[in-house]
């Protein structure tokens, strides 16, 4: 027994993380779309902050007590920052920053929404940031807040005085009274209530004569020369790479969900059979379905691997009955089914290409087939097996078409059939998808082996399952798979043959007659 033939897979690598990398790279597009929004995200966001500037005030904030008269009470405490902080971004200070700055008073809630306050860390400074359109504005507004907190605090420590004061005069008042109508009762009492009196109007001047100042500006705004914020060449590295964060989160996601066969490996896990032949892409606009024998190049080289395996695993005299099947798509197995009976027929000996596809498939009209000249070739040309085609072989390559099972199509489906000068003619036997039409299992159980055709990209790994399953319950023999890595013009051109529903366009009007096994076709040469 052959073990596994070794296929070099460039999108496979033994490195787990290497291979990580292959599967995110295989969605570029995704990767490229979430570059795109990274870099339009910071440009938006640099042109929104080309014009925005904030400008800086600080106040310090003064304690209305006595300085003296407060023993053993630190400055930090005389004075609660996070109190005033508040207060300081509060609405009664944004209200009078409108009028300072000649705004309508509806204006208050929108600039307060633009100043920040902070407080730093041990300190009485309360600083304000005001964020602006324009370096001006924001200097204006950054004072203009300043100035509304110190003479918001005025107020506050004026009103604080004259409550003070109100209720030290109402007594003075009822004390003056009391000394005015000789109400004491004894003259000795006289002194002591004068002495109250004085006590009461000196602690009114004390309070009068303090500072209700809350504090100073020891900083104010200047117009900014720079917007705030990081520049735009910094913002659209930072959406350059968020955008590249986000194109490989997409990119692996879709490589999570995506469930097409991306490697051999995949492909050999599925069929649970080798892969003996991986067909690069090769598409340099030649529409041509035959190539073996027409031009060099690598998929033509592949070919001809293809057929060397395939001698390797069946007899040297050539592999036997063949079928070459896709699952879903049949455009792919008709060009490997052509291909490699012109690379067995490079080898020698007679090699039979069948049609066996229920409908018209179109493989007739596709192949440069040679006129029908029974004079000339009566002794190269077996009318009962088909019509020579124009290949530049060795060996000698016939095509027939039909999806009718007749007397030849049985003997050149059975092995055992097969006697004499016909043990040495190989059959490859091209059909419909597999999965879409239920006479390829009678099919399958007549040839020797079945290769299956997947396409890179374009197979998903649930249909190569089935397909094994299929082949396994009908007692056929799975040889391999081919992994194509697609032609996309050969594909844009498929397209527009099933629409046709297979019909072959005429060329000229020259045609001939192409024995079927149970009748007579009629095939337009081009």
């Amino acid at each position: 027994m052959t073990g596994p033939i070794p296929i070099d897979d460039r999108y496979d690598e033994p490195d787990q993380l290497r291979d990580q990398l292959r599967r995110l790279l295989r969605h570029r597009v995704l990767i490229t779309l979430g570059i795109l929004l990274g870099l339009l995200g910071g440009l938006a966001l640099s042109l929104q902050r080309a014009h925005t500037y904030t400008a800086t005030s600080e106040v310090l904030v003064r304690s209305t007590t006595d300085p003296f008269g407060a023993v053993g009470v630190s400055a930090d405490n005389q004075v609660s920052m996070s109190t005033e902080q508040r207060i300081a971004a509060s609405a009664a200070v944004s209200h009078r920053v409108p009028r300072l700055l000649g705004r309508p008073d509806n204006q208050a809630g929108t600039l307060g929404a633009r100043v920040r306050v902070t407080n730093p860390l041990k300190s009485q400074v309360l600083r304000f940031e005001f964020t602006a359109r324009g370096p001006q504005r924001a200097a204006r507004g950054a004072n203009a807040f300043a100035e509304a907190y110190l003479a918001d605090r005025k107020s506050r420590n004026d009103a604080t005085v004259l409550r003070a004061t109100r209720a030290l005069e109402q007594q003075i008042t009822v004390l003056n009274q009391r000394l005015a109508q000789n109400q004491l009762e004894r003259a000795t009492a006289k002194p002591a209530a004068q002495n109250q009196l004085y006590n009461l109007q000196k602690k009114v001047l004390d309070i009068k004569s303090r500072d209700t100042d809350g504090g100073d500006i020891v900083r104010r705004a200047v117009a900014p020369a720079l917007p705030v914020g990081p520049g735009r060449k910094t913002l659209l590295a930072v959406g350059l790479a968020c955008g590249l964060l986000l194109g490989i989160v997409l990119a692996w996601m879709r490589s999570a969900l995506d469930t097409r066969v991306r490697s051999v490996g995949e492909v050999r896990a599925a069929l649970g059979a080798p892969v003996l032949g991986l067909l690069p892409s090769d598409d340099g606009g030649d529409d041509a379905l035959l190539t073996v024998g027409h031009t060099n190049s690598p998929r033509t080289e592949a070919y001809r691997a293809l057929a060397f395996r395939l001698r390797q695993l069946g007899s040297p005299a050539g592999p036997g009955s063949v079928l070459v099947v896709a699952p879903r798509r049949a455009d792919a197995a008709e060009e490997v089914g052509a291909n490699l009976a012109a690379a067995l027929a490079e080898e020698g000996g007679d090699v039979l290409l069948v049609d066996a596809a229920p409908d018209t498939s179109g493989l007739a009209g596709r192949l440069p087939l040679l006129p029908y000249e029974a004079p000339a070739l009566k002794e190269g040309f077996r009318s009962e097996s088909g019509v020579l085609v124009d290949a530049d072989v060795t060996g000698r390559l016939t095509f027939s078409s039909g999806g009718h099972t007749g007397p030849y199509t049985r003997a050149a489906l059975s092995g055992t059939d097969r006697t004499g000068s016909e043990a040495d003619t190989s059959t490859v036997v091209v059909t419909g998808p597999f999965l879409e039409h239920a006479d390829v299992l009678a099919v399958a159980q007549r040839v020797d082996g079945i290769l299956v055709v997947t396409g890179l990209d374009g197979t998903r790994r649930d249909d190569l399952r089935q397909v094994q399953e299929l082949i396994g319950c009908s007692g056929g023999r799975l040889l391999g798979a081919v992994l194509d890595a697609g032609r996309p013009r050969r594909r844009l051109r498929a397209l527009f043959r099933r629409r046709k529903n297979g019909r072959v366009s005429p060329v000229d009007t020259s045609t001939m007659d192409l024995p079927l096994y149970d009748g007579t076709l009629t095939v337009t040469r081009r």
